[in-house]
Order: C-alpha cells, then structure tokens, then sequence
C-alpha cells in the first residue's frame, strides 16, 4: 500500500553517482566503511522521511510515495530532480593569491570558501584557480538503493525516532516520558554544552507537534549534579564562661 502525504517512515539507503559507481552517502553504516567514507560523526542509523515534504531530494521522494514497507529497490534520480542542472555561469577564474593563506594548502578537488560561498576547485595554474560554485553533484544521474523500514503509526515510535534524528548521542541516552498532553525528554549531560543545542531542541519540539499533535507542552529536563566531595563540617568547640 502506498504511503500518504507527511507520513514517516524509516529508511535505509545508499546513494552513489550512475556515471562512475562513487558512493558518496549511505544510512549503513558497513557500507560506508567498504566504500572509505565512514565518519566517526555521523550516527549510522535509517534515515527519518515525511513522505511528500522534500526531507529527500524530489525524485526519490516521489518514487517513495510508490513504495511499502519492505520494498527494496533501486531508484534513479536524473539531475533536475536531484542536485540540479550544472550552470556555467558558476564556474570562475580567481587569482590564486584570494585564498590567502590556504593558497599553498589547496589542490583540484578541494572544497573551499570564498566570499562566503562554498566552491570546488577545478583547476590550479599560472597564479589562478578555477571555482566552481555548482554542487558537487550537479548535472549527475544518482541512484538510490533503497529499504523501506518501518512505517512510524504510533505515538511514542515516532517520537522516538524524532529524538534520534535530532539529538545527537547514542540512543540508549535519549529518555522520554508521555503524558496525557505533554512530554518530559531528559537531556543527556554530554550535550548540556553543545553548540546549537537550542536550535535542536527548537526542531524537536516544531516535528513533535506537527506529528504527535496530542503533544500540548514538552519539558526539556536538565539535571546537574555537584561531583565535588563535600566539606567536612567544622566542630564548634564548646567555651565555657566564667562570671565573676
């Protein structure tokens, strides 16, 4: 049965370039290390989808809206339903002396920043470099090998899979409770510091009442705990006083 519009599911998949087979990301993890990509960053886990919400790149979002759970299949995505169609107007000429101190670091094929827009180096020569500010993948067929998972009907499995996508430590260390209207998450202690924790909390709470809309309130829990010994208590001594 196919899936409606904003439904979630979990989904493995491989992406790689039809032209020369390079996997450029993947939700498995033992591919990611037989094609030398693995990230020790980067929790390796199935990937959560709102069917129809462009969570994914068009043309695999529309073949996911033909699938079921456990279909696996291999979807192809032509350019102008992918990363887009190259444009020649991106691609230019700089003096190689712009990159300022990363000018003798750099070598074709690097990504690099310049007037804060992100390009790739294409060419190196007579004091100039070549920028192309085209995505990576522009222009390219990609293909998807695909696993529909899991389709996410009840409540707490889809905010468990919410919280997953969102916060980023090893599952065990995510807790929740539901209540009647409302939700208790415990933030783990290791990310009490992380940059950008507000920003994840603030898309945690927008998916959690767009898809659980019985969720009224959340309560991010934080417990800081003191780890220093405590001091010993000074005796009071006793003094006596003598009248006279």
């Amino acid at each position: 049965m196919a899936f409606k519009k904003g439904e979630l599911i979990l989904l493995d998949y491989t992406a790689k370039i039809k032209d020369n087979g390079e996997v450029f990301e993947t939700t498995i993890e033992e591919d990611a290390k037989k094609n030398s990509i693995h990230d020790p960053n980067i929790k390796y886990q199935p990937k959560l989808v709102s069917i129809g919400e462009a969570w994914v790149l068009k043309g695999l979002d529309d073949a996911l809206s033909e699938t079921s759970v456990g279909d696996k299949k291999t979807v192809e995505v032509s350019s102008d339903k992918g990363f887009g169609a190259r444009d020649k107007g991106k691609v230019r000429m700089i003096p190689l002396r712009k990159l300022g101190e990363d000018a003798e670091k750099v070598s074709v094929g690097d990504t690099v920043e310049i007037d804060n827009k992100k390009g790739i180096i294409r060419f190196i020569g007579s004091g100039r470099v070549q920028i192309d500010y085209n995505h990576r993948y522009a222009g390219k067929t990609i293909l998807y090998e695909i696993n529909v998972k899991k389709s996410l009907e009840a409540d707490d499995d889809k905010i468990s899979a919410i919280l997953k996508s969102r916060m980023p430590v090893e599952d065990d260390k995510l807790i929740f409770k539901k209540n009647a209207d409302s939700l208790d998450v415990t933030i783990p202690e290791e990310i009490f510091r992380l940059e950008g924790l507000a920003i994840l909390k603030h898309f945690f709470q927008t998916d959690i009442f767009k898809f659980v809309p019985s969720i009224q309130k959340i309560n991010f829990i934080e417990t800081y705990t003191n780890n220093q010994p405590p001091k010993p208590q000074e005796k009071q001594s006793e003094t006596k006083s003598k009248s006279k």
